[in-house]
């Protein structure tokens, strides 16, 4: 019993051994956190399926009681038996994927040694599918609750499992006596392997998984933190005092060995290693920046000589080049430089291009700033106004609060911030925008406002699709939901109910609906028309909408309302296709 035992675990060991590998592949990585998809539980099927017909051919096989031989098997005589790890491999492959996955397995495992042969080989088709429904129920569970089974849970179910597998071979064989002698031999060897197999399958692929999320809420903050400190500088524009400064403060936080800037013709800033001959002021001579420039794309390089530099004791090893952008246009390159090549990894590049999205943005919101110090229109003023500093720090402190609870959710939340400071910024150069431009501005916003307040609002939307081209006013829409998420339900925590609706017949018809308590009779007359002074705010987004509805389209597409204390609609009728 003890030379199964060992002679098994030596089984196991090779099953886990390929596992571990298939979890240090970032492709593999990625596809064992959507385990609901259909791809994946098809490559769940071929990865689990090979691992079945393995563990059938790496069998040990049994005769009265006895171990013959422990070589790889096809076929079997009638009078033996074989102990393999067939069982712990449909554990696993439902516990991870699912009922389907188990199922499947449990078919393709037991078929495989059904035709391998030996005595009462049908019984394993039987046990194998039964294991596979078992297996994959207690994974769609775990799938549901978006986890994997614990360690204990495998180890409990693996046990189980193993045993049923024992009860169906005395069940089902036309030999109940020499099937008890077989389960007696067998039984404690395979219960206790397969429990511990499937606990060091599942621990590997949970260990790796939350590394994987570690390694994210890192990233994710120092992305924020990195973005925080270089916010003034980025903002005063590509200079060499700003670069030099944000750049300094990005080798530092991310610990490279040095970062460059540069502008489309320049080199604006080196910080760190060969900065004696990196020297700012000078002509961009490298092929690898002016690649970038001329591409618009992230170039890598894994050696000095794919650098460029031709300086004889230049120590940067490798580098990552990623363009800025400004108003849609090159505006020049972020460069990372390593010492050590080896260090440029997967997550060194996804890092880069994350900061060079951030970085383009605050460019970008520098360049808007400079220009609206031009503008002349009070209209495109009051606009530039209504970017709530208060509402930038609650999203950040959202975002900082789920980077260790829920790092996937605090990396959507911050796209969905770059999103909306960037149409934020747009809007302000443009009259009008397109409506599907305008929804995507509010979902952004919606997002972020529901992470801070989960629950607390239901948002429903009716749009036809043959108005999302045309032409309203940025930030309509986004400005009366915001004020109906602000004004419109006091301190009720459910039941918020807005409803928002796009319709095209002679015009366009946009309408913002809740289920609030309506406005007071002392403030109607003033929505719109100028300042309502109250707890939660002054009504001027409301005030500079109207403006520039009755500015752009005449009095007929001006900001009306219905309220009452069951709630209020706002609504206009735009001219179609007005902004064109």
């Amino acid at each position: 019993m003890l030379s199964l035992f060992i002679l098994l675990l030596e089984r196991v060991g090779l099953i886990i051994l390929i596992a571990y590998l298939l979890m240090n592949v970032p492709y593999f990585k990625k596809v064992m956190t959507k385990r609901e998809k259909g791809s994946t539980q098809l490559q769940l099927l071929l990865i689990f399926g090979l691992f079945a017909v393995i563990s059938n051919f790496t069998g040990v096989e049994i005769k009265n009681n006895q171990i013959i031989s422990s070589e790889i098997f096809y076929k079997l005589s009638e009078d033996t038996s074989l102990a393999n790890t067939r069982i712990l491999i449909i554990s696993v492959a439902g516990l991870v994927g699912g009922p389907y996955v188990g199922i499947g397995i449990g078919i393709i495992s037991g078929l495989s040694r059904y035709f391998m042969g030996g005595e009462a080989a049908y019984t394993y088709i039987i046990s194998s599918v039964i294991v596979g429904i078992i297996a994959g129920y207690f994974g769609h569970k775990s799938i549901r609750e978006n986890r994997y089974p614990t360690i204990v849970q495998g180890i409990i179910i693996g046990a189980a499992l193993e045993m049923i597998q024992m009860f169906c071979i005395i069940l089902f064989s036309l030999d109940k006596a020499a099937s008890i002698e077989l389960v007696q031999f067998i039984a404690l060897p395979m219960i206790s392997i397969n429990s511990l197999g499937s606990a060091i399958f599942l621990s590997i692929i949970i260990s790796t998984l939350q590394q994987e999320e570690r390694m994210r809420a890192v990233q994710t903050h120092d992305v924020l933190a990195v973005a925080n400190q270089t916010l003034p500088y980025f903002r005063a524009g590509l200079t060499q005092e700003s670069a030099t400064e944000a750049a300094t403060i990005i080798r530092d936080l991310l610990k490279l060995s040095a970062v460059s800037i540069t502008n489309k013709t320049d080199i604006l800033a080196h910080v760190g290693a060969g900065s004696d001959h990196h020297v700012p002021q000078k002509k961009i001579i490298t092929d690898l920046s002016k690649d970038v420039i001329k591409l618009g794309e992230v170039k890598e390089a894994h050696s000095k000589e794919a650098i460029g530099c031709t300086h004889p004791n230049c120590p940067l090893d490798g580098a990552i080049v990623i363009p800025l952008y400004a108003e849609n246009q090159i505006a020049g390159t972020l460069k990372f430089y390593f010492t050590d090549n080896r260090k440029m990894t997967y997550v060194e590049r996804q890092l880069a291009e994350g900061l060079g999205n951030i970085f383009s943005s605050q460019i970008e919101l520098g360049r808007a700033e400079t220009q609206s110090k031009l503008l002349k229109e009070a209209e495109i003023k009051s606009l530039q106004a209504q970017v709530n500093p208060h509402f930038f720090f609650n999203a950040i402190n959202t975002i900082s609060a789920l980077i260790r609870m829920d790092s996937e959710r605090a990396r959507e939340l911050l796209l969905s911030l770059s999103h909306f400071f960037r149409s934020n910024l747009q809007g302000a150069r443009t009259p009008t925008i397109t409506v599907e431009k305008e929804l995507q501005q509010v979902h952004a916003y919606l997002a972020l406002e529901q992470a801070r307040f989960p629950d607390r609002f239901n948002i429903q939307f009716d749009v036809d699709d043959n108005c999302l081209q045309e032409y309203v006013p940025p930030f309509l829409i986004q400005i009366l939901v915001e004020n109906a998420i602000k004004h419109a339900f006091s301190n009720r925590k459910k039941g918020n109910d807005i409803d928002v609706r796009v319709r095209k017949a002679h015009c366009l018809y946009i309408e913002v609906k809740d289920n609030g308590f309506g406005i007071s009779a002392d403030k109607r007359k003033l929505i719109g028309q100028s300042l309502v002074y109250s707890e939660s705010g002054t009504g001027s987004a409301l005030e500079n909408l109207n403006k520039r509805l009755v500015g752009l389209f005449g009095e007929k597409a001006k900001l009306q309302f219905e309220t009452s204390v069951t709630g209020t609609r706002f609504y206009s009728e735009l001219p179609l296709k007005g902004g064109q």
